[in-house]
């Protein structure tokens, strides 16, 4: 191992193959549910909690594809698992956030993802961090996922 962090998360696509975006709190950017594992996790129950914590919805290992793992940014790679949900299977009003850190400036505990937004892959760079969007605009493409994602 190169001890480089691995954050696992979830590339989740609706019918239209908009890629689901979770607002970070307090800052301008927008990021796909995603984490570190756990000592003896697992990247896909990792990858699974982290969508539980950070945005409520709970689905089966069985229905995600894993995508690998990829360069992120120099300290950190991601690996990353992808999945098709229907529409009536995630209502972003209903997302919820259950994973808090403290406040930088107070310590107040604020909740890591605050909003939710479906997002075209034509528009991620306007709301994605500069390093997903530049794995979505590189290796990653999400108009090639939608077409091959079930």
């Amino acid at each position: 191992m190169s001890g480089r962090i691995v954050s696992c998360g979830v590339v989740m696509l609706n019918g239209q193959g908009d890629v689901l975006l979770c607002h970070a709190t307090e800052t301008s950017h927008w990021d796909v549910p995603k984490g570190q594992a756990d000592p003896g996790e697992s990247p896909l129950d990792a990858a699974l909690r982290e969508l539980v914590e950070e945005t409520g919805i709970v689905l089966p290992a069985s229905r995600l594809k894993d995508l690998g793992r990829f360069l992120y940014r120099r300290d950190k790679d991601l690996h990353l698992f992808a999945v098709r949900v229907a529409e009536d299977e995630v209502q972003l009003e209903n997302c919820v956030c259950e994973s808090y850190f403290p406040r930088y400036r107070d310590g107040t505990m604020i909740p890591e993802m605050d909003a939710y937004r479906w997002v075209s892959h034509a528009d991620v760079d306007k709301f994605a961090s500069r390093s997903l969007a530049r794995l979505f605009q590189t290796t990653l493409s999400l108009a090639e996922l939608h077409e091959t994602l079930d």
